[in-house]
Formats: C-alpha cells, structure tokens, sequence
C-alpha cells in the first residue's frame, strides 16, 4: 500500500437537500463542510432563504422546485427537511422511487398506510432510508442506553421523560399542521425509550390530553401524558407540551428518570447550565440543543453528528442507526396515544383495522 492510501475506500457523494429553514440549514451547512460530500444540490421554496443558504453552503444549484434536483442522476441521497409536515410522504416517496438515499426529518409519514409504502420499496432496493430521531445522537441519551447495555442499571423497571417546549415554538409548529404533542414532541421520547426497551415491544397505550390553551386559538392540545405498556412489564410514561412560557428562542427543558433492577440515571437536559446576565437583558439561557444553533465552529445539538452518520451510511455502505420500522412503531404508538385520549380509554398495540382507520390526523 502506497503511502497516503486508506484501507478503506471512501465514495464521496453528491447530495440534495429539499427544505433549507431551521433544521435544513444545519444539515446544509454540515454537509458543506464534510469531505464525504463532493456537490450539494439544494431546493426551498423561500427565495432569500435559498439564496442566504445556498452563498454560505457553496451548493452547485439551488431551485425554488424540489422536483429540479430529483431529476439530477448524478445525486446519491436526500436530506428532506421540507414543512408543512404533509410534504414528507410524497417527496420521500418520490426520491425513494428513484433509487436515491434518504434521510427524512420526522414524522416519516402522516398515516400507517403511507409508513408503508415507503418503508416496502426502501428494502426492496436496498437504500439507506432514516428517519430523524435527533436525540439519539445527544450524549446524555446515550449514556442511558450504554448504561442499559452494560449492565449498570440491570433490568429496566419504569421510564419516565417530561419534554416541554416554549409557547412561541409551539405556536409556530402547530400553526403550519394539527398534529398533537405526542406526534411532534414526544415522538423524540418514544423512538429513545422503545430503542432502549428493544427487543421488549410496547402492548398497550393510555393517554391523557390537557386542552385549556392552544385548542381555541391552535386546535391542538396543550400538553399530553402517556402510559406505555411493555410485553416485559416495564412501564414508560412520556409527557410533552408546548405551552411553556417564551424564552430564548425555542427554549426546552427535558428531564429523564431511568430506573433499573440495579440503578437509575436522572438526567437534566433542560439546557440551563449556560446562563447570560447582561445590564440590558437581565438573565437568559443563551444556548438550547434543540436542533443544535452553530456556536462559531461547533453546533451545539445532535444534529450535526445525525447528519454526518447519514453521510457516512451512504458512503461507506453502512446501516443507518434509525430504521424506518423502528420509526413505524413509534408513529403506531403516538397515533394510538392520540386516539386513547380522545376515547378516553387503553388502545391495545398492535393497532386492529378499526383503530388503524381512525388513526388519522385531522
């Protein structure tokens, strides 16, 4: 072997983004400064956000129309990072049909019915399809699961994680589609609990939704808690909510409590551990790790280390750590926490015909 070779052959790859806002960027501005990424091909449909994104990036094309870059045969894969939430069945389907490499931001799809039909032709051709389930790339979430695997904790018990983000997001996420907490926020919790609990599998789900806020002005539910049921005992409870008071910008405050035959972890995630006090703005929390704001040469969030594992999945032939029937059962548990809230009753997993047909968001 020459000096300077690798033993590992490293395929760089063309790579398209569709959707360039707040997660798009972050992905945009990862993938421009990766060596694994020869050219980025980006779509928005914001015409001063496309030409900001695609000035810092270097992207070789940037279009107003999606459909522009699907048509390029010279790109490998596609970030998907497009709202309203609505575009992610049919742009995923459409770049999976023709043969390329996605990694799509949750949901992966609005009903059963479209997880399906993306989920078939993505094994059928051997793609790389992920979902993005951020939080298992946050270093506090993977100490839980490395301290499961290990053994530290011993045998789970009981899970408990309370998510609650500030009004001003909650605002501005249900203002774009009428999708609950539990499908837009504790989603997170759900993927990194069930990734956790695997191979245990959740059997029954009870839920409970507080509505005195955001349903006269949003038509969405203020908060929800959630019971999962596991077929080894263990029992999850995930709580999440968007109606907390409006702080610097996006403002998160995430607390796990993980409790094991022989230990338990509590985490803090609640992003108050850099505090600012200035004369003019008095004390704020300047920094939140959801998604990851870039800190000069660092991001502060998860994203970024999601991304670049996306990049190396498509690279080097590796599976990717979020499969799309993993982020099928957490979209069956978070449909099945929306309809036992409003039946006000269990909903035992896996959903039958008549639960899966009223699993529908609104």
């Amino acid at each position: 072997m020459n000096v300077g070779e690798s033993k590992t052959t490293m395929k760089r790859i063309n790579v398209g983004i569709i959707g360039t806002g707040w997660c798009g960027s972050i992905r945009a501005r990862t993938c421009a400064n990766n060596t694994l990424v020869d050219e980025l091909h980006i779509a928005e449909i914001d015409p001063g956000r496309l030409d900001k994104v695609a000035r810092e990036s270097g992207a070789k094309t940037a279009t107003t129309d999606h459909t522009e870059p699907l048509a390029n045969d010279g790109i490998d894969a596609f970030i998907i990072s497009a709202t309203p939430e609505t575009t992610h069945f049919p742009m995923a389907r459409d770049c999976l049909k023709a043969g390329k490499h996605v990694f799509l931001e949750k949901p992966l799809a609005l009903t059963l019915k479209e997880a399906d039909e993306l989920i078939d032709p993505a094994n059928g051709d051997n793609l790389k399809f992920t979902i993005g389930y951020s939080q298992r790339f946050n270093p506090k979430f993977a100490y839980v699961k490395k301290s499961l695997n290990d053994g530290t904790l011993g045998d789970p018990v009981s899970v408990l994680v309370s998510r609650h983000i500030s009004r001003n997001l909650g605002n501005k996420i249900s203002g774009r589609i009428k999708l609950s907490p539990a499908a837009m926020e504790a989603t997170h919790d759900l993927d990194f609990a069930l990734w956790c609990m695997e191979p245990a599998k959740p059997i029954r789900v009870y839920a409970q939704a507080v509505n005195k806020v955001m349903r006269p002005t949003h038509g969405v539910e203020d908060c929800m808690w959630i019971i999962v049921t596991m077929d080894d005992g263990t029992v999850l409870t995930i709580g999440a909510g968007w109606i907390m008071p409006p702080a610097y910008p996006n403002f998160s405050t995430t607390t796990i409590e993980f409790v094991g035959s022989k230990g338990a972890l509590m985490i803090d995630d609640s992003h108050k551990d850099v505090m600012l006090t200035t004369m003019d703005g008095g004390i704020v929390h300047p920094m939140s790790t959801m998604p990851g704001e870039q800190v000069e040469h660092v991001f502060a969030g998860p994203m970024q280390n999601e991304t670049v594992h996306f990049l190396e999945a498509v690279a080097y032939d590796r599976p990717v750590m979020v499969t799309p029937k993993q982020a099928r059962k957490v979209m069956e548990v978070y449909l099945a926490a929306d309809l036992s809230a409003e039946r006000n009753e269990p909903v035992t997993l896996p959903m039958n015909a008549r639960d899966i047909s009223e699993a529908v968001p609104v």
